[in-house]
This record gives C-alpha cells, sequence and structure tokens, in this order.
C-alpha cells in the first residue's frame, strides 16, 4: 500500500511544488541526489572513485515535451561526457530516452542518441540507455537497436518485474547487448508486470543466470541481500570471475553494503544522479524501499 500510494505521488504536480520548494524537501533528497550541479555531482564521483567504486552519472529529467528541450539535454549529456574524460573520472553516463524525445519522436531521440554515443567513441566512454514505464519499452529498445552503437558504447536496461523481460533479453544478447538488470520502479498493470515480489525477485533471478551465462559483460543492480548472494551463487557456479560482471547500486543507499561487496572484490558501480529535476526518482527511490521514508524522516531534524 505505501508503495503504491509513493509512487502515485511521484505524478502530483501539488505535492512536487511543495517539497521541492522547500529547504527540508531538499534536505530529504539530498540522501539520494549528489547536489544541483555538475560540480556538485563531480565532488560525489572524484570521492567515489577516490574509495574504489565506479559511477554512472545521470542529469536527472524526463517526460520533456518540447524539441528544444531534448536539445539542451543532449547538449548537458555531451558535456558531461567531456569532462568525465578531461578529469579522468571512472564514470560512464546514463539517460533516460524521454528527456532525448521520445515521447515527441523517435527519429529526433536516435538523431540525439548518435551523437552522444560518437561523442562517447571519441573520449572512451560509455552511455547506458535507462528503461521507464512500460509505455516506452518496445521504443526504448527499438531506439536501441536503430542507433546500432557498439556494445562497448552504448548499453541498455532491463526490468524483471516486466513479464516480458525474458523474451528481450534472449533477443538483446543475439546481438551482444550489455545489459543492466534493475527490478523496476513504475506503477504498472498486473497483465504487464507481476504485481508479487516474490515473483519480480524469481525472474530477477532467471535473468541474471541469463546474463551470466553470456559471457558479455552485465550489470546486476540490486540492494537484496537474496539476490546479491544469489548472483554470487550463479557466478560461482558457472565459473564466472568477479571482473566479468559488476554489481550496481545506487548513490546514498546501503553504503556499508557497497563497500563490503568492493571489500569482497566485486566490481561495484554506484549510481549517481543530479540536478532540479529530482522529483520523480526521489518518490520512486522511496517506492522501492519504504523503510528509505521512515529513516529520512527520523533524521531530517538531527543536527
Amino acid at each position: 500500500m505505501l508503495r503504491s500510494s509513493l509512487l502515485y505521488f511521484s505524478e502530483k504536480q501539488s505535492l512536487k511544488h511543495l517539497l521541492t520548494g522547500h529547504s527540508w524537501g531538499q534536505r530529504l533528497a539530498g540522501r539520494f541526489i549528489a547536489g544541483n550541479t555538475l560540480e556538485d555531482a563531480v565532488r560525489v564521483v572524484r570521492t567515489l572513485n577516490a574509495e574504489g567504486f565506479d559511477v554512472t552519472l545521470d542529469c536527472l529529467g524526463e517526460s520533456v515535451c518540447a524539441e528544444a528541450e531534448t536539445e539542451e539535454a543532449c547538449r548537458i549529456y555531451l558535456g558531461i561526457l567531456d569532462r568525465v574524460a578531461a578529469e579522468g573520472l571512472r564514470s560512464h553516463v546514463s539517460i533516460k530516452p524521454t528527456q532525448l524525445g521520445l515521447a515527441i519522436d523517435e527519429k529526433l531521440t536516435e538523431r540525439h542518441l548518435s551523437a552522444l554515443c560518437e561523442r562517447a567513441a571519441k573520449v572512451g566512454s560509455f552511455i547506458r540507455i535507462d528503461m521507464e514505464s512500460s509505455a516506452y519499452t518496445e521504443s526504448t529498445l527499438r531506439v536501441f537497436r536503430q542507433v546500432g552503437a557498439p556494445r562497448e558504447r552504448l548499453g541498455v536496461v532491463i526490468q524483471s518485474y516486466l513479464r516480458r523481460s525474458e523474451k528481450d533479453v534472449e533477443e538483446l544478447l543475439k546481438f551482444g547487448a550489455r545489459i543492466r538488470l534493475v527490478k523496476g520502479a513504475y506503477q504498472e498493470p498486473g497483465h504487464l508486470a507481476f504485481p508479487r515480489k516474490a515473483d519480480v525477485d524469481h525472474n530477477f533471478a532467471r535473468l541474471t543466470e541469463m546474463l551470466l551465462a553470456s559471457g558479455i559483460d552485465h550489470a546486476i543492480a540490486t540492494h537484496d541481500d537474496r539476490l546479491i548472494a544469489t548472483t554470487k551463487e550463479i557466478a560461482r557456479a558457472r565459473g564466472v570471475g568477479a571482473d566479468r560482471f559488476e554489481f550496481q547500486m545506487l548513490y546514498g543507499i546501503r553504503r556499508q553494503l557497497q563497500r563490503d561487496l568492493l571489500r569482497q572484490g566485486y566490481r561495484v558501480r554506484v549510481y549517481v544522479p543530479y540536478g532540479n529535476q529530482w522529483y520523480a526518482y526521489f518518490m520512486r527511490r522511496l517506492a522501492e524501499r519504504p523503510a528509505n521514508l521512515f529513516f529520512l524522516l527520523s533524521n531530517l531534524f538531527r543536527d
């Protein structure tokens, strides 16, 4: 019930204005958001790199409605790629396709994504296309295929809560796509997504086995102890070394677990978002793990 409520409120403009317009709302979000500017995010990346973590940078934003906004988003990400390369930071970038105009025109998104992949190739970086709600799953995969960038430059995300994901993984692996596997964080109807957590987790484990058996480097994105243990077991059983995949986790969530995995010899990449458009992302993080809400509220007024 709490998860559904949080996802419902993630789309409500009235609460968005309340939270984003007050300092206490920004303090709450600060647990999960690196700051408002690229400078803020770069400081976080430097710290995480120094601790041994790799990073994925995300300038928050989604569902833009005007072509000019997509041009600005592309410009911002070109700048991120250049900044990362100039400073030698160990960071990829991640971008939502609706930031590049997927809700407007697929060809517009393809054009922007192609430009970003060209820049990534020039500076030796990597881009991951995030997966949004199921309304965009097919078009996101279609754009990913149409751009046709090498797997060293472009990857995509698959959500284990969608019933279609096993088939999507099978198709993506045929041409060597690098996949980040996540559970999924949007409110979806039962005929498209598994409503029970146990079924989502079972599918996550099944898809993890498919990914680790593929011989391609993939990312397993979870904070769930049982799924992490399952991933380790699958890797051991298949003789997949710790250097052949990576765990991915979110900035500000289960920091000690991130350090523990790094100490155990696993590659760990931290997803670091920044920017003013943090509200929807913040609410989805609370919905994924409602215990975060109580933690944040209990610490809000502490020094």
